[in-house]
């Protein structure tokens, strides 16, 4: 598992439970519930890690600004 998710076909460099538990499944033939992949997780030391669902092509500024600009404009016009 140090070669990290992508190596298993999962896309992203994240180790989720359900991910842990599908290389295990895979590699050694043995089923856990996502719950005791956890505690293993945590035996070894291991953080639970959940993706991030947002897109690595967000621009931050641009999303502030439609915030700060656009957003109250909307509202406003919606009362």
């Amino acid at each position: 598992m140090e070669e990290g998710p992508e190596r298993f076909g999962f896309r992203g460099e994240v180790w989720t439970r359900k991910r842990v538990r599908k290389v295990i499944k895979e590699e050694f033939g043995v089923e856990y519930d996502v719950s005791q992949v956890g505690r293993i997780l945590d035996q070894i030391g291991w953080s639970r890690q959940k993706p991030d669902h947002r897109s690595n092509r967000r621009d931050e500024q641009a999303i502030k600004e439609w915030k700060e600009e656009e957003w109250p404009r909307i509202k406003k016009s919606r009362d």
